[in-house]
């Protein structure tokens, strides 16, 4: 489009964004406005891609980082033919796909769900380390930002990951209007702070008038022909531009403009303009084509081996079976396992150094293009990046998180390094998958299954060694457990996993040989959890005992409570679950403190057995 027409084009954007928020009676107009001449020349002269195929191989690539700005998006989506003026003003309506903010679950344009500031560029640098480094296709990954979400940690993660892998096919537009919601940003229209910052982490920066379309042409060809570098365009705007009662005035952040006739008028009236969006050119990405037998390590019964060292060897194995895994790790691979996998498939590996959210970020960009993520770190730094994980979830995003050193059997490390809350936060996540083995070969097996589930995916390991309890070919069906001890004369049921389910074990023997049966159950799949083996255990037995390395809240005893919110009578249940702030110590005097070893277990199975025959 010549100047003229990208003028008329942003003015189409603006006046459909108005229209649209103002139907929906919310919404997001004046940060719509701001950025509209940026949107129209990337759409109308710079960005390739077919709207009848999504999934395009050599489609470029659009997150809206400033998700709340979802009317401009949907404007543009007009404007391509993708959605019609009916729907557009559907926005924000009830089973709308037009929703607030925008998400690939309604929407097959959408890359990644935004609207939790700081994310949208992190899951970019993901997409643009997939099409660097795995699909080697020359498509763009376009990211536009809002300024104030540049005060986010995780921007300036994402800015140092793509810098260091010199990622030119990344280009972040930053929509600089200087108004945040409840006033002005921190730099206000100072470009030049922003540069600096990027240009710190290597990036080259172009400074650009964001309501001059032909600048920003310019600016758009320049970070498509640098190379070596990723490129940060910082457009100087006005929030609300060209609408004289909004425009650079404060107090007006999520607000449909009152007089939205009025300002409809003054941008000109209502346009129905066409873009023929450049179509990507033709390219052939050859997928990675499963081996017929996946050969997953093995190890004998009794042998004395961490599941953190059998996550580590599934994995590297798996990636052997699969060419569409690929892992990525937090700077901690030789604890977490995670360096096996990058010894044998380096190619698949992906060091994001201690930035957490930047690794899961990573992985939703990495899940978006169609691979299987596998993230690791300790449990306890997953918490940095539980709103990556949240928002993951929204997406619809599937990937596999490993936690290892989990709960207080890390032993002298402390409690900082320790993670305690992190089955709490996982079984939170909608439609999460959750697991805790306790062995070897049910940590190889469940790995390998987690490459076919859906949606967040997590799995807990732990750092000690512990023996071998299962065969090799055991099968562990998701959602399952297994009864490890039976007997038609239990007094009580103990429902373990990972590490207490050896304590449990033991405490079984030393009971019996005092005459009380107890049955364990070994509840590796803590979400989704085996109803029918726990009702089954509590209508034999009346009671359950449960016994987790975990916090009380939120873990094995809640995920067991959940077995009986059917309306049916509630067995009665005792948790042991670690209540106290541990310090250093080896992870038996752990356990023990915490109350969660075999002496612990036996002792409170004794009392619930002599409470059960007082009359």
């Amino acid at each position: 489009m010549n100047t003229g027409e990208l003028v008329e084009l942003a003015q189409q954007l603006r006046v459909d964004s108005v229209r649209a928020s103002a139907a929906a009676g919310s919404g997001h107009p004046t940060s719509s406005m701001s950025a509209a001449d940026l949107m129209a020349v990337l759409l109308a002269n710079h960005f390739r891609y077919d709207f009848d195929r999504p999934a395009h191989p050599a489609n470029d690539r659009f997150v809206l980082s400033k998700g709340h700005a979802s009317p401009l998006l949907y404007a543009a989506y007009k404007a391509a033919g993708a959605v019609d003026d009916e729907e557009l003003l559907t926005f924000r309506k009830l089973d709308s796909r037009l929703e607030g903010h925008p998400t690939p679950r309604k929407l097959p344009w959408v890359e990644t769900a935004t609207g939790s500031l700081g994310q949208g560029l992190p899951v970019g640098v993901g997409i643009a380390l997939s099409g660097k480094r795995l699909d080697r296709s020359d498509y763009r990954v376009w990211v536009l930002c809002g300024d104030s979400e540049l005060a986010e940690g995780s921007i300036w993660e994402a800015a140092e990951h793509a810098g260091h892998e010199h990622l030119d096919n990344l280009t972040a537009i930053v929509d600089v209007n200087r108004l945040g919601q409840r006033g002005p940003t921190r730099h206000g229209h100072d470009l030049d702070a922003y540069a600096r910052r990027f240009q710190a982490f290597g990036w080259h920066t172009v400074e650009v008038d964001g309501h001059d379309v032909d600048a920003i042409d310019r600016a758009y060809g320049e970070a498509a022909s640098t190379k070596g570098q990723p490129t940060a365009i910082l457009a100087r705007t006005l929030k609300g531009k060209g609408v004289a009662d909004v425009e650079d005035r404060e107090g007006l952040h999520g607000k449909p403009l009152k007089n939205a006739d009025d300002a409809i008028e003054e941008l000109g009236g209502v346009r129905d303009l066409r873009v023929q969006v450049q179509e990507p050119p033709a390219a052939r990405i050859l997928h990675a084509v499963r081996a017929g037998h996946l050969d997953l390590p093995r190890w004998d019964t009794g042998e004395e081996v961490a599941t953190r060292d059998a996550y580590g060897q599934a994995l590297a194995a798996l990636g052997t079976g699969r060419g569409d895994v690929v892992a990525l790790d937090g700077e901690v691979g030789d604890s977490t396992r995670t360096e096996y996998f990058a010894k044998e498939h380096a190619d698949r590996y992906f060091e994001c150094y201690i930035a957490e959210q930047q690794m899961v970020a990573a992985a939703v960009g990495l899940a978006a293009r169609g691979w299987v993520p596998y993230a690791g770190t300790f449990a306890a730094f997953l918490t940095r990046a539980y709103d990556f994980v949240r928002m993951a979830s929204i997406s619809g995003a599937g990937i596999n998180l490993v936690g290892s050193h989990a709960g207080v059997a890390i032993g002298q490390d402390g409690p900082s390094q320790m993670g305690l809350e992190d089955l709490a936060m996982m079984r939170a996540i909608h439609g999460s998958t959750v697991l805790y083995p306790c062995d070897a070969n049910q940590t190889a097996r469940l790995i390998a299954q987690m490459a076919d589930l859906e949606g967040i995916r997590y799995l807990r390991t732990g750092r000690g060694e512990s023996p071998v309890l299962y065969g090799a070919d055991e099968e562990f069906p998701i959602g399952g457990s297994k009864v490890l001890r039976f007997s038609q004369s239990d007094r009580l049921t103990v429902v373990a996993a990972g590490v207490t389910v050896h304590e449990a074990l033991k405490a079984a023997e030393a009971l019996e040989q005092e005459g009380i049966r107890i049955r364990v159950v070994d509840l590796y799949s803590v979400k989704p959890v085996d109803r029918a083996t726990l009702r089954q255990a509590a209508e034999d037995t009346g009671c359950l005992l449960t016994v987790e390395d975990h916090r009380e809240e939120g873990g094995l005893g809640d995920a067991v409570l959940d077995a009986f919110t059917d309306g049916r009578p509630v067995p009665r249940l005792v948790r042991l679950a670690v209540r106290t702030m541990p310090g250093s110590a080896s992870p038996e005097e752990q356990l023990h403190a915490a109350g969660i070893d075999v002496e612990s277990i036996a002792a409170a199975a004794r009392l619930l057995v002599e409470q059960a025959i007082v009359p």
